[in-house]
């Protein structure tokens, strides 16, 4: 999802801006380690089965006997940047990294929306922690976290605030689909929406339609409202990571309702990039590998 013509959405926003210093990438964001002979790192790819549908799905999983702690990886709509430089460098970080379509888009079964997509997001977890995938990817099920972009960032959310156990969530641009819908009561945002951001994406998309779609937008509820649900991920690590160029006012909303919720273990900034963060990917990456950190102590 693009989204780069929504920033009015939450202008009242306030847009934390990126330090001006970054700190230095992290050996597994730009080295390769050394080769584990025994325990390699490898690349599985697989179906998981999820009711009326399935989900092509990828893990890549780290190197050495484990358990590894996992990450699950949510793109956005309808998932041109697929964000796998991120899964890479967190595997040389030591974590096992699953990918996946949601039902309906890139060939997986079924049909799209963004109900299923929270729901697959949800079957992905349940899929992680099952006893024959715990010892396939040789997984920690006590460590496993949440990321995503644009829409895959409210589908990170959603996991995380239905289930406690899911260590922390780290949202890259997220989309708050909520926000975007009650934006359709100016009638030129609801064309601008239909023109610039559904229309074009509709390809890779399966048992849906233009106007499906809108229609869940403009009657989003509280599953896909992203200011709604950071609260319920306050007591845990949380990353908002805005694009100043896409829609890091959303992110930054979110912010603002975390910290109101009591936040104390939340890392929120908006880099001066797009929303594909296409100049700034070690700088993501950067930051995704030392929040991960966290985790491995």
């Amino acid at each position: 999802m693009r989204l780069v013509l929504l920033p009015f959405l939450l202008a009242t926003s306030t847009i934390a801006q990126a330090a001006t210093m970054p700190a230095p990438a992290p050996a597994a964001v730009t080295a390769d380690p050394p080769r584990d002979t025994a325990h390699p790192a490898s690349m599985s790819a697989f179906v998981i089965p999820v009711p009326e549908g399935a989900l092509n799905a990828v893990m890549y999983t780290a190197a050495g006997t484990g358990p590894h702690p996992t990450l699950l990886l949510f793109h956005g709509f309808p998932g041109n940047e697929q964000n796998l430089d991120l899964a890479q460098a967190a595997r040389r970080a030591g974590w096992n990294v699953l990918t996946l379509h949601y039902r309906g888009s890139w060939g997986s079964p079924g049909s799209f929306s963004f109900a299923h997509c929270a729901e697959d997001g949800a079957h992905a977890l349940a899929f992680v922690r099952q006893r024959d995938t715990i010892i396939k990817f040789r997984i920690d099920p006590s460590r496993i976290a949440v990321a995503g972009h644009s829409m895959g960032g409210m589908v990170a959310a959603r996991v995380a605030a239905d289930d406690r156990q899911v260590l922390g969530a780290f949202l890259i641009d997220p989309a708050d689909f909520a926000a975007i819908g009650r934006s359709f009561s100016k009638p030129s945002a609801r064309e601008d929406f239909l023109n610039d951001e559904v229309r074009g994406d509709m390809p890779p998309l399966a048992g849906t339609s233009e106007q499906a779609i809108m229609d869940e937008v403009e009657h989003a509820g509280p599953s896909l409202d992203l200011v709604a649900t950071v609260p319920a991920l306050a007591g845990r690590p949380l990353a908002l990571i805005g694009a100043q160029r896409g829609i890091g006012t959303m992110a930054a909303a979110a912010a603002q309702a975390a910290r109101k919720a009591g936040a104390r273990q939340m890392d929120a900034e908006t880099l001066p990039t797009d929303h594909s963060f296409s100049d700034m990917r070690i700088a993501l990456a950067t930051r995704l590998v030392m929040w991960l950190d966290r985790f491995q102590h």
